[in-house]
């Protein structure tokens, strides 16, 4: 029995370690996606500022007024629930938009 114990435990962390590995991969082509469309981002915010084209920005119902009373906690909620995004494109976002970015 004991044995049949051990057996299980040392299959189950052998499972788990795998699953860690498999996601070294994923999780640096994820990064690379991610600095990319930062990038991107940037220039495009470069250019539009040499232009002098100001973007008002989508309407994000809430964000706004929740910064204007600073909330930033639910100007970030209120922010994923407009557009869906992760928590730290959400964050980015509210920041970007408390400054004026």
């Amino acid at each position: 029995m004991i044995g049949g114990m051990e057996t299980a435990l040392m299959l189950s962390t052998l499972a788990l370690v795998l699953a860690l590995v498999m996601q070294f991969p994923l999780r640096n082509r994820r990064d690379d996606v991610s600095f990319r469309l930062v990038e991107i981002e940037r220039r495009q915010r470069l250019i539009m500022e040499h232009l002098g084209v100001v973007d008002r920005g989508p309407a994000l119902p809430g964000v706004r007024e929740h910064l204007a009373r600073g909330d930033k906690i639910r100007a970030i909620k209120a922010y994923r629930e407009a557009t869906g995004t992760d928590l730290r494109t959400a964050k980015e976002a509210v920041e970007a938009i408390a400054t004026g970015r």
